[in-house]
Order: structure tokens, then sequence, then C-alpha cells
């Protein structure tokens, strides 16, 4: 029987045990310091919009993680820039009569388009999703999630490209989850249209009018559509859904904020900084294919800043980035 190693216990790992401890199926959920301690010892408190819950979930530490079973599947649910001591960690753990875990499927559930190249020099065979799911983990122990009627929306498929029998059973398993999800032969597609949204989360870690966020955000992802179209990426439409994903929302007073996305998360909880996995992305892409990214680059270094200093977000005002790029930017 197919088991689940969840591999981080922030807001998409816990918020995925969650939903397989309550459809029944089997799991454990590995973490490190206080939040898998907490979750351990005392579960993990689950706010839904049908209300909130403290679940007990199976767990281990990475300090003693379970050992590993030959039908067990990794889904590796940290941010992108743990994915490298991550995959070095799990690829060479023993399972179980069956050699190295590096023969087992791994899923990554990364925003940006590094964490599959990083995968695939450890791991065979690499499924990539690309989730839309509105979840926050800012407070120990908790994590709210307000997607309705379906927790999230997942596109999953076999890395670089292609589906098999394996990638269809895990889509199996996330919709008997609850969760909006869809096998997807052409996978790095997902994932740049994923990344185009995602550079926009720079915007939320700084002050100023709804106005001047807003058009920032559009000349971020403006400008991350350019160099990923001119990288061979493609990004996928959302017209280009087979399953009907209309009805799905964030739910009004399910307590997730707009403005509060995964970046944010972590400059509040004072933890690492994916930003350089998905503007950096943009920048990396843009000097290889000798096309412009001011926007991104100064809001990469801008929240490289922010780190720096150590400073939580809204505390820097946006109009220290943003005009003075795009005015230099008009030249």
């Amino acid at each position: 029987m197919t088991r689940y190693i969840i591999i981080g216990a922030g807001a998409v790992g816990a918020s995925l045990a969650a939903e397989f401890e309550t459809h029944d199926i089997p799991y454990v959920l590995v973490g490190r310091g206080a939040q898998i301690s907490h979750i351990a010892t005392h579960g993990l408190s689950y706010r839904r919009p049908g209300g909130q819950r403290v679940l007990r979930l199976n767990t281990a530490d990475t300090a003693t993680p379970a050992a590993l079973q030959p039908e067990d599947i990794l889904i590796l649910a940290v941010k992108a820039q743990d994915v490298e001591s991550a995959t070095e960690f799990w690829a060479w753990r023993d399972v179980e009569g069956a050699g190295f875990a590096s023969e087992l499927p791994l899923v990554t559930l990364q925003n940006g388009l590094a964490a599959e190249d990083i995968a695939l020099r450890r791991f065979d065979r690499v499924y990539a999703a690309s989730i839309r799911i509105p979840a926050r983990y800012t407070v120990t122990g908790e994590v709210v999630v307000g997607g309705e009627p379906n927790v999230g929306i997942v596109a999953l498929g076999r890395y670089p490209e292609g589906l098999d029998d394996t990638a269809l059973s895990i889509v199996a398993d996330l919709e008997k989850a609850g969760y909006l999800a869809e096998a997807r032969p052409d996978i790095r597609r997902w994932k740049a249209a994923k990344l185009e949204h995602n550079v926009t989360n720079a915007v939320e870690l700084f002050a100023g009018s709804p106005e001047i966020l807003s058009e920032a955000a559009a000349g971020l992802a403006q400008e991350a559509r350019a160099v990923l179209v001119a990288a061979g990426y493609d990004p996928a439409a959302p017209s280009e859904w087979k399953i009907d994903v209309a009805s799905w929302r964030v739910a009004p007073e399910s307590g997730i904020k707009p403005g509060q996305q995964s970046t944010w998360q972590s400059f509040t909880r004072r933890t690492s900084s994916e930003v350089d996995y998905l503007n950096g992305e943009i920048v990396r892409l843009g000097r290889i294919h000798g096309i412009a990214t001011p926007l991104n680059t100064a809001f990469q270094q801008a929240a490289a800043r922010l780190a720096l200093e150590g400073r939580a977000p809204g505390t820097r005002d946006i109009g220290e980035v943003y005009p003075i790029i795009v005015d230099r930017a008009a030249f």
C-alpha cells in the first residue's frame, strides 16, 4: 500500500497531512524544530472555512525519520531554498530491502523552477506539482487554509514531461483528499505560469498605496512573462484547465487575508527567503537570454536588504524601490 512521506511541516505540508489524516490516506509528516514538536505533542490546530479542529497526526522528526518502505512516495513540501539540503538528506537513506530512497518517486511542491532540476541530480523519478492553496503558517502549531469548496488546486506530472501510472495515482489520492487535481504531461508550463504569479509576492513585503502595489505587481508579472516566453516555457493559461475550477474561491471569513502569501509569511516568521528562487529565477533567465529585468532585480535586492536588516514586512515603503527603477528603466 502506498504511504506518503510528507517532508516539511509548514502550511502546505501540514495541511496536506491534515487532509490525508481526515481521508484515511496513509502518510507520515516529517519536520524539524518547534513546529513538528508542537504537532507531535499537542496536535495541529487546523482551521478551514467549515471550522477549526485539533488533529493528531502521524509525525516524525527529521532527526529520527521513519524507516522507508518500497511503496513509499516522498512529497517534498519545504521551500525552494531548502531543496538542495533536503534531497541530499533523503536520497541516500535506506529503503527496507530495496536500496536507496533515490529510487522512490519524489513529488516537488515548490514555487519557482529550480526544485525539479536539483532533485534530478539524486532522484530517478521526479513528479513536479504546481499547487495553488491559500494557506497560512505564522503561529507554531497552527495552519489556516481558506480554499472552498476544495482545499486547493494542483497540476501534477512527470518531470520534465509526461505521465505514468504513478502520476495518475498521486492525482487520484489528492482528489480523494479534497484537492482539485489534474494530471498534466506538460507540467513545466504550469510551473512557469505559477512563477509568473509568484514574482508578485515580493510586493507584499513593502508598504504603499493599493494603486502603486498593484502597478508594481503587474510590472513584475509582465516582465516575468516576457522572460519565460523567451526561455521557451510558454506559461499555461487558466483556460487550459480540464477540471472545473470556476467555483473554487478563498472563503471571505476564512482568516486568509490578501497580501499574506508564502514570501510574506517567511519574513513574518523571520525565516529564510525564497525570493532568489522567484524573482531571482526571472533575473537568472533574463541574463541567460539577454533580456533586461530591472523590476525583478530591484525587488530581489530590496527583499535581500529587508532580510539582512531583519525587518518585518511593511516596514519599508515601496516608494524606495519601485519609482526609482521605473524611472531608470525608461531611459
